[in-house]
């Protein structure tokens, strides 16, 4: 069954009205720092408002730190810890060039670059993959193998957790991509992303990520 998720609080201007998602983020988890939270949105924000007057777009109408902050909610309910929901908020500015791995560790510290760093490792393995041969038309035991070599190269589990997440939010937002987006984001998250989240034992995210990647790959049925 997919998930109902609350949305995002959004000022009068159609902005993110970050006193309300924190409020939201310590409601799931109280034992968070508040301040910590605020001093990585602020940063992701003001890296993308930047990048946005460079013109430096990674995808038109996209916005990570929109995308940081859901990813960010998803962790919390989760209880993961300061750290992960703090590279979550980071994380998709890094991967689309807003940010650097070494401006991350200077402000936020080692473990939170390293977490940023090993889900970016996680995706390159993804995207070095063409989707064609190797999911769509690949075997099982391709598949499989896959899945043990993103298991393998994961020595923290919240890096995981994070790229879950991040997968969860990628296929939430895809319903009006084009087809071949839709196609290749499902068949990468119902062959690999939803197993790996039965493998942590996330039942509700495995469930979400099945739904809607069939939802689809067979929208006949």
């Amino acid at each position: 069954m997919v998930q109902v998720r609350a949305q995002q609080p959004i000022n009068a201007d159609g902005s993110i009205n970050l006193e309300g998602w924190l409020d939201h983020v310590l409601s799931l988890d109280p034992a968070l720092d508040r301040a910590a939270l605020q001093e990585a949105c602020e940063f992701a924000r003001e890296a993308e408002q930047q990048a946005n007057a460079a013109k430096n777009l990674w995808a038109e109408g996209s916005s990570s730190f929109h995308a940081g902050l859901e990813i960010a909610v998803i962790l919390a309910d989760l209880k993961l810890d300061q750290e992960s929901l703090v590279a979550a908020v980071l994380y998709r500015g890094v991967r689309e060039g807003k940010i650097t791995l070494a401006a991350v560790q200077q402000q936020f510290g080692p473990v939170v670059s390293k977490l940023i760093d090993g889900v970016l490792r996680m995706a390159a393995i993804s995207a070095s993959l063409n989707p064609r041969e190797s999911l769509v038309l690949g075997t099982q035991v391709q598949i499989e193998n896959l899945r043990k070599m993103l298991v393998a190269m994961v020595d923290d589990v919240r890096v995981a957790l994070i790229k879950l997440a991040e997968r969860t939010c990628a296929i939430r937002a895809i319903k009006n991509a084009p087809d071949e987006k839709r196609q290749r984001v499902a068949r990468e998250v119902f062959d690999i992303y939803a197993p790996l989240a039965h493998r942590l034992g996330i039942g509700h995210i495995k469930w979400e990520l099945e739904d809607l990647s069939f939802r689809y790959l067979e929208p006949e049925q």
